[in-house]
């Protein structure tokens, strides 16, 4: 363990340095623990987010959309190592990460999370994460993998500003893999790797804990996910990643997923994906995610005290009103993609722009999410998208397109 900076006796942060990054010559990308397994497993392999992981697998099964079938109708298992995972120590921990994030850290009961949002001064969207309180006394955050630097570099600013207190922040860096199975048979598959004892059924969504996978001891299984459905994300010392994703293979309904079908799934899911639907340019109200700062008259709303919440909430809370939306969008007839730009129904006058779009395998019809001015953003306002020069009638729709399955316990 090296210590990379040290703010007071209390106060720093703390490195875990597995191995020297090892990179693919042929996408440039950083391998992850599992770039073997996926070569085995005929992984197209491209660089994403400064990563090299599977875009899709060469299997005669359909490639990208057999693999998001797969995950809606069965379980998908994919690599998300690139993401950052982070454990937080001490008794002032939990102030600290209040001070960076919009959602209800303290609130939280041992053993849960939430997602949540890193801010900057001018109250918009450095990153969107999940915080965990683990019961065994840490608290838990994994970052997005293009955002994890400065999502660092901020922490450690508010760090010098926090002073001499209880807080400790431990980058894992490359000693833990990460990988996410989903689907409505995640946690039949994921079971069978449990120890004998634990009982998934009891498991919440969003509630996580420490424990051995596969017999392979430090790992930290969570109920969660991005793509809609039920299915945990798996934190595997990186020595160990493939024994462990080896067993959940031997399930009959299990198979590999990769970056194609993780986007078309998190879209038909209304979920956004940073640097695309969120940024450093755009503020949680615009983004209508000012849900993660609880509901009117909650204590992150009242109290504040992170960083530029002022510029976005009124003094007693209230949701600062915003010039445009996010919404979702359909109706059209061909895709839209990326920076497709939106029109009004006259077709006169621009709007806004899309910020994703796909054709939905499930709904068998283009859908996607962009921004909107806000007296357009009410669902069911007709709009149009000018795709490649022609005008095409569409609508604004309400997000999740695909209803979401995430899981209750009894």
């Amino acid at each position: 363990m090296l210590t990379r900076t040290l703010l007071s006796t209390t106060s720093r942060t703390l490195s875990r340095r597995g191995f020297a990054a090892a990179v693919n010559p042929d996408n440039g990308g950083i391998v992850t623990p599992l770039e073997d397994f996926h070569k085995s497993q005929g992984g197209k392999l491209v660089e994403f987010a400064g990563y090299s992981l599977p875009v899709l697998y060469n299997k005669d099964n359909g490639g990208v959309l057999a693999e998001h079938h797969q995950t809606r109708e069965r379980a998908g298992l994919f690599d998300v190592s690139h993401m950052g995972q982070i454990k937080w120590h001490g008794d002032d921990c939990a102030d600290f990460i209040e001070k960076c994030v919009v959602g209800d850290v303290k609130g939280l009961k041992p053993g849960f999370g939430l997602l949540t949002l890193i801010t900057t001064p001018e109250g918009t969207i450095i990153d969107d994460c999940i915080v965990s309180r683990a019961k065994e006394g840490y608290i838990y955050m994994v970052v997005n993998g293009a955002c994890k630097h400065k999502d660092m570099a901020q922490f450690n600013a508010e760090l010098e500003k926090y002073g001499s207190k209880d807080v400790c922040m431990e980058y894992m860096e490359e000693t833990l893999a990460l990988t996410a199975i989903q689907g409505p048979k995640a946690a039949e598959a994921t079971q069978t790797i449990m120890p004998s004892g634990i009982d998934l059924t009891g498991v919440d969504f969003m509630q996580g804990f420490d424990t051995e996978l596969a017999g392979v001891p430090g790992c930290r299984i969570t109920r969660c996910g991005y793509t809609g459905e039920d299915g945990f994300e798996l934190s595997i010392p990186a020595g160990q990643a493939e024994t462990v994703v080896s067993a959940l293979m031997e399930h009959a309904d299990v198979d590999v997923a990769g970056l194609g079908a993780r986007d078309s799934l998190r879209l038909e899911a209304g979920l956004c994906l940073y640097g695309n639907d969120i940024d450093d340019t755009t503020n949680p109200i615009e983004a209508v995610l000012g849900w993660t700062l609880g509901g009117k008259g909650s204590r992150r709303r009242t109290e504040q005290g992170f960083v530029g919440a002022d510029k976005f909430l009124k003094p007693e809370g209230g949701l600062m009103k915003v010039s445009r939306k996010r919404v979702g969008i359909a109706g059209m007839k061909a895709p839209a993609r990326g920076h497709t730009e939106l029109y009004d129904a006259s077709g006169e006058n621009k709007i806004g722009e899309v910020t994703s779009g796909t054709f939905s395998p499930t709904l068998k019809k283009p859908i996607a999410m962009g921004y909107v001015e806000t007296a357009h953003a009410k669902a069911g306002t007709d709009i149009m998208v000018n795709i490649r020069g022609k005008m095409q009638p569409a609508k604004v729709e309400k997000m999740p397109f695909v209803t979401t399955n995430y899981y209750r316990a009894p």
